[in-house]
């Protein structure tokens, strides 16, 4: 198996930002160093060119967040200061990512230890997401023939809007989307299916809600599945409000994962968000994903 992990670029955040992006480093040591993967199977991520990014975003945001010269504003929709840095981030969370989904498609099973940057649209970024990196991956393998049905399994804790405004309008996509109703972002874009969870949910509706609803994932018969497995369902996290334990994340992973390899649908995974204080609680729970998907495919 092999992962992509993107830690040659960090963003540069100032001080005190409450995005935590410490969290991809420490993930990738505690994999590391718990075993759950060897060295030898992380790669770098490579920054994906001009034209894998222009198969879902314009040329002129593209162009806008390369020179510096995109509205202050938009930058504040994204979250994040400019610079240099942004989009060369951007544009490597891209690149892991479509490696990944084409690891997956030999192998079975990859992903990233980033990645999930599901409210970028086509024209503007949104929610600490720069490029989208799954309707990027999707639309490419799509377009160049390498796959002919896409499943997007999101069950990130805030609506997947980038997602699903560019992939649900395709007949070749499917996405479904487990979400916090009352969640960012506060106007949703519809996807395929959209199954939304109140306040406060615990493990055992979370988990019901999910079993239920994928049997139309499967009827889609996809060819590959992208996976987004945010952790910021968990209790701990300060920006999910709902209340899933380790436990349940883990049973959710378990889920998605035995489902996908018993019936040979490859999975590419990306880690999506998680925003706990103190982060440990994040990169534990991250840390469990891939745990789980060691134990069902069993490298």
């Amino acid at each position: 198996m092999i992962f992509y992990t993107a830690q040659d670029f960090n963003l540069n955040l100032p001080e005190g930002h409450r995005f935590p992006g410490q969290k991809y480093r420490l993930l990738e040591e505690k994999l590391v160093r718990d075993g759950t993967l060897a060295p030898e199977m992380l790669r770098e991520a490579p920054i994906a060119p001009n034209e894998v990014i222009l198969s879902v975003h314009t040329e002129e945001y593209l162009r806008s967040l390369e020179d510096g010269s995109i509205d202050p504003r938009a930058m504040r929709r994204i979250g994040f200061p400019w610079s240099e840095q942004i989009p060369r981030r951007g544009r490597r969370t891209v690149g892991g990512a479509l490696a990944a989904a084409r690891q997956a498609l030999r192998v079975g099973l990859s992903g990233q230890l980033a990645g999930g940057t599901h409210h970028a649209h086509p024209d503007f970024g949104a929610g600490f997401c720069i490029f989208n990196d799954q309707a990027v991956v999707a639309t490419v393998l799509l377009e160049e023939g390498a796959v002919d049905r896409v499943a997007v399994i999101d069950l990130d804790v805030h609506q997947g809007d980038g997602n699903a405004a560019v992939l649900q309008p395709r007949d070749d996509c499917f996405v479904m989307d487990v979400f916090g109703e009352k969640n960012f972002p506060f106007r949703k874009v519809p996807s395929d299916l959209d199954v939304p969870m109140p306040d406060a949910a615990e493990d055992a509706e979370f988990l019901r809600a999910i079993e239920e609803h994928l049997d139309a994932v499967w009827a889609f018969k996809p060819d590959l599945v992208l996976y987004q497995a945010g952790v910021d369902p968990l209790a701990e996290d300060k920006l999910g409000r709902l209340n899933i334990s380790f436990e349940g994340l883990r049973a959710r992973d378990e889920i998605v994962l035995e489902g996908c390899r018993k019936r040979g649908i490859p999975c590419s995974m990306a880690i999506g968000g998680g925003y706990s204080d103190p982060i440990e609680h994040t990169v534990n729970a991250y840390a469990g994903t891939y745990e789980v998907a060691r134990d069902v495919y069993g490298w």
